[in-house]
């Protein structure tokens, strides 16, 4: 099963079964909006959360920042059984997120000079990666133009996922399973979007730094940040503190198709590439730290704004996705970022490259790591920075 999310591309993240209405209950509150300045897109974004929960989402929490003005909302039910509003401060499951966090530690162990962003991964982790992808360097993991393909997971539909919800996937056990095929494409000639990039990059941190990967992360960002809702849960399946419940539409036991609550899921599947939980409030700093470049400082800090001069695998069109963000055009100009999707949940960061407008979300999608965007999530993103 591929665990494919991205940012702002159009076809990234989350298209699912239909859901009628009738498994949803009436919006619990009208959306909540804390501050708006005129030049905010505050009204854009209260319509764009309006009327949750609603067959595509159940929830909603947005935060807009930047000197062009600051937009605070939320939207939605903490859970459907009771139908109490959603806590806007609830921690969530950020997905492919995850991602920044890793690039982000990556590239501060090259400017240290502890990892070579052109050297082979092999010749870090001899041991693992096989001959066949002696030529995949560190930087063609972290921008997606190594050419190593997912790994097998059981099962391709979400039932079967949420049946083996609780599986532990060794990080090590993923690479050897993805290197033990043939490559996609010779290192550096294609972009293709997967997770298995990172999860080396995981590894590689670990043996670079003879310490977790989890503790590396804590260390270099979440502290110094005072990102203090915001953790790697490693193999526990709870989301620890409040969260609004995630659901996901699927068959269910009776043979109808529904709404399960998929809140309590092991994400060791996505490991150093989409583990994360966060809240909106800890990713804002965050974004705004990493974009006047306070997490990666220097001239590696340009690695995450710059696409590689290729071509997309699957479709052609030129690469999407730097070292850990992707860029998209909307509204005119250049928003940088990257979306995350678990079952029951989407997320972004993003922000135009000097800052005067940054957008995080957390959406409590019912359609998560489909094949197209969650409607809200896209309407949100339309209404803070405008269309492609």
């Amino acid at each position: 099963m591929k665990m494919r999310t991205s940012l702002l591309a159009a076809a990234v993240l989350v298209a699912g079964l239909a859901v009628g209405p009738s498994v949803l209950p009436a919006a619990a509150t009208a959306p909540a909006a804390s501050t708006a300045a005129p030049s905010s897109p505050g009204p854009a974004l209260e319509a764009a959360i309006a009327g949750l929960p609603r067959a595509d989402a159940t929830a909603a929490l947005v935060r807009v920042g930047g000197t062009e003005g600051v937009w605070r909302g939320s939207s939605g039910v903490h859970d459907l059984k009771t139908g109490r509003p959603a806590d806007p401060a609830a921690r969530f499951r950020a997905g492919s997120v995850t991602k920044v966090f890793t690039a982000a530690v990556a590239l501060q162990l090259a400017q240290e000079g502890r990892l070579d962003l052109d050297r082979s991964a092999r010749s870090y982790l001899p041991e693992l990666i096989p001959a066949s992808y002696a030529g995949v360097t560190v930087r063609q993991l972290l921008n997606h133009t190594h050419g190593i393909p997912a790994p097998d997971f059981p099962g391709t539909t979400v039932e079967e996922a949420y049946a083996n919800r609780f599986r532990v996937h060794v990080p090590e056990d993923m690479v050897r399973s993805a290197t033990s095929k043939k490559r996609e494409f010779a290192p550096g000639e294609r972009q293709h979007y997967l997770n298995i990039g990172y999860t080396v990059a995981g590894l590689l941190i670990e043996r670079v730094t003879h310490d977790s990967y989890e503790r590396q992360v804590a260390r270099r960002v979440l502290g110094p940040l005072g990102l203090r809702n915001t953790y790697l849960p490693g193999a526990a399946p709870r989301i620890a503190g409040p969260h609004n419940h995630g659901y996901q539409t699927m068959r269910l036991d009776d043979g109808t198709t529904g709404l399960r609550d998929v809140s309590v899921w092991r994400a060791t599947d996505g490991w150093a590439a989409g583990d994360i939980i966060s809240t909106t409030a800890d990713l804002e700093r965050f974004t705004d730290a990493l974009f006047k470049g306070r997490v990666v400082r220097g001239p590696l800090l340009e690695e995450m704004f710059t696409l590689p001069e290729v071509t997309d695998f699957g479709t052609g069109e030129p690469a999407a996705y730097s070292v850990g963000l992707s860029m998209k055009v909307l509204g005119g100009r250049e928003v940088w970022g990257k979306t995350g999707g678990r079952w029951g949940y989407n997320a972004a960061i993003a922000s135009t490259r000097d800052g005067s407008r940054t957008l995080v979300y957390s959406v409590n999608s019912t359609d998560a790591k489909g094949q197209g965007m969650n409607r809200t999530a896209e309407t949100i993103m339309v209404a803070a920075y405008g269309r492609p």
